[in-house]
């Protein structure tokens, strides 16, 4: 096993176990719609069921359509990410824990999908009127490594950091 593997699979099983971990403890000590105030006007811990994807998109549409769609969906932007880590130089190291923590979370949020037919989802910031959407730890690392992949690819300045790689 690589060193480049080796990352990879580390920073994949933390951020399952750490999501799906956290995501079992709320379905086993909360009833689903409870909140639990955390920081006063600013955070709570929020059990919902999210059926659809990110902000809930599609969360209305049949169920006989959304689940296999949102399911392969999941599949080809998770065989995609494996084809660009495949690609990567092992000297990419930034990139390579960012395509992991993306990785990391599409793995996390399709065991819901697999096992519930929904997402759990419990963190929950608002500000006055202001509420944004419940989400989990898959979403926050998914965020964070798209975050960081924009930024390595916006700094790449021309630059092909996916450069193939002979195996």
């Amino acid at each position: 096993m690589t060193g480049k593997s080796k990352l990879v699979l580390t920073l994949l099983l933390v951020i399952i176990i750490l999501d799906q971990g956290s995501k079992l403890i709320v379905d086993q000590t909360m009833p689903l719609n409870y909140s639990i105030p955390v920081i006063e006007n600013l955070f709570n811990l929020t059990y919902i069921r999210n059926t659809g994807a990110a902000f809930g998109i599609f969360a209305g549409s049949s169920a006989v359509l959304r689940q296999p769609f949102l399911i392969l969906f999941s599949l080809l932007a998770i065989g995609f990410i494996l084809m660009m880590l495949r690609r990567l130089p092992e000297a990419e190291k930034g990139l390579m824990v960012a395509l992991s923590f993306v990785l990391g979370g599409a793995v996390g949020n399709l065991i819901d999908r697999l096992l519930y037919g929904e997402v759990i989802d419990f963190l929950d910031f608002y500000w006055s009127r202001f509420h944004w959407p419940a989400f989990n730890f898959a979403d926050s690392f998914i965020t964070v490594g798209v975050i960081l992949t924009l930024y390595r690819l916006i700094r790449a300045k021309g630059e092909d950091p996916f450069k193939r790689v002979d195996h």
